[in-house]
């Protein structure tokens, strides 16, 4: 009888160690794949973060006349007043020159210009 009491026992102890073992290991792979997501939405939100201010920087009002005060020549646009655009579709942009794409540019005297 005490054999048979002491076995039980110690099947009892065995199971309940390998049952402890096992939830723990569980828990562990949850609290690493938790640790995971937070890298994942910290990651995320930092991406946002920079997309916000660049597209707060993007949406200035006076934006696009210090790119028309800067790039006026280089551009070559047109002079422009404040009340004569909203948005970047409203300036009056210069007809591009048309440009033959079958005939090879020559690079060796566009070096020489500069």
């Amino acid at each position: 009888m005490r054999t048979l009491l002491f076995l039980l026992t110690a099947l009892a102890v065995i199971g309940s160690g390998f049952w402890a073992y096992r939830e723990n290991y569980a828990t562990q792979a949850e609290l690493d794949r938790t640790q995971e997501l937070r890298r994942e939405i910290g990651a995320a939100r930092e991406r946002l973060a920079i997309l916000r201010a660049e597209w707060a920087y993007l949406n200035r009002p006076d934006r696009l006349r210090d790119l028309a005060n800067l790039n006026f020549d280089r551009l070559g646009l047109l002079p422009l007043r404040p009340d004569q655009f909203g948005r970047v579709d409203q300036v009056a942009f210069p007809m591009p020159e048309q440009i033959d794409i079958t005939q090879p540019i020559d690079v060796t005297s566009a070096g020489a210009d500069q």
